[in-house]
């Protein structure tokens, strides 16, 4: 009598199938999750917002002339990072180095475009690694010295890699938001 090996090779195609799910569900779940906070909300909340952001951003601007300075770079009030990956950030950017190892300065001032004073400001800021969120700065008014409403902030960075600074600034009732992909060195 001569023997059929197909019922065995479906076996072990069935075997070898259920061993690559168990292998792939147990390697994702030991992967850490980071949940992106781009502006300092959840993704879905962004989402949902995003052209009512840049719109806000529109009017702001349009009603107050913003000034971030990071480590003596002025910066705008800008969200053009949020498009490009870090590789092209890397090669391309404006905003490549801003950070450095160790003490950073921040300063902001915005100023009324009518009035010509400068404005009080509620700042929530976020400087974070883009691979963890294990070494997140957050950064709001009670981390910021107001002199003369020019807002200043020291904080440190301890890591040499791509980092991300995101947040908002409110004044009165109008929202700023800002993206910025950069890294230390």
């Amino acid at each position: 009598m001569k023997r059929n090996y197909w019922p065995l090779f479906f076996i072990g195609i069935f075997g070898f199938v259920f061993s690559m799910i168990v292998w792939t569900v147990k390697s994702a779940v030991s992967v850490p999750v980071i949940e992106d906070k781009s502006f300092m909300k959840k993704y879905q909340e962004v989402d949902e917002n995003y052209n009512d952001m840049m719109t806000s951003n529109d009017v702001f601007l349009a009603k107050y002339d913003f000034e971030i300075d990071i480590n003596d770079k002025k910066l705008d009030l800008t969200t053009s990072d949020i498009k490009f990956s870090q590789r092209v950030i890397e090669k391309y950017s404006e905003h490549k180095n801003i950070l450095k190892i160790g003490q950073n300065t921040l300063k902001v001032i915005v100023i009324d475009k009518i009035t010509k004073e400068k404005k009080d400001i509620t700042i929530e800021l976020e400087v974070s690694k883009t691979i963890s969120a294990n070494s997140d700065l957050i950064l709001q008014n009670e981390q910021f010295h107001n002199n003369d409403k020019v807002f200043t902030s020291l904080f440190e960075i301890k890591d040499e890699t791509n980092w991300i600074i995101t947040g908002s600034f409110k004044v009165d009732e109008n929202t700023g938001y800002i993206y910025i992909k950069t890294n230390a060195i």
